[in-house]
């Protein structure tokens, strides 16, 4: 699925539809070049989900996490890792649980460690950005599902 990102609003559209369609346990690896919108998308997510406060770059921090009462969202970003095996000093395997969404920055950094269930390139076009989504589990199709509907 190609989503066409001409402005901010229509990143935050984007971050609703994908808010209504995800939920606890699922996936979402966010990928593209530095300045692509990864951490714009993630806020865009947050923000449909109710969440008011400032969406910062998990960059320095690597995880940021938004406890939302019904809903853990985690959002990492996996950039400065060396190894896949860094995870663990993150304390990764916490963040698995029934009620967390996890959005990962730069999921290629995490080896074989993160199974995503949606996988997001974004990338600079000359209009803007543009957003491909692909399922890479069950979850990802219902996900992409619900985006068309």
């Amino acid at each position: 699925m190609l989503v066409q990102l001409t402005d901010w609003d229509a990143t935050q559209r984007l971050g609703a539809a994908l808010a209504k369609a995800l939920g606890p346990e699922d996936r979402v690896a966010l990928r593209g070049d530095l300045g692509s919108g990864k951490t714009a998308l993630a806020g865009a997510i947050l923000r449909a989900f109710g969440y008011a406060g400032l969406v910062k770059s998990p960059t320095y921090t690597l995880v940021e996490e938004y406890d939302l009462g019904f809903l853990r969202v985690v959002h990492a970003d996996l950039y400065r890792l060396t190894a896949p095996e860094d995870l663990e000093t993150l304390g990764w395997w916490d963040y698995l649980d029934p009620r967390t969404l996890m959005l990962v920055e730069w999921p290629e950094r995490s080896g074989d460690l993160l199974r995503a269930d949606v996988d997001v390139w974004l990338r600079v076009t000359d209009d803007g950005r543009q957003a491909q989504l692909r399922a890479l589990s069950p979850r990802g199709v219902g996900v992409l599902e619900a985006l068309k509907s």
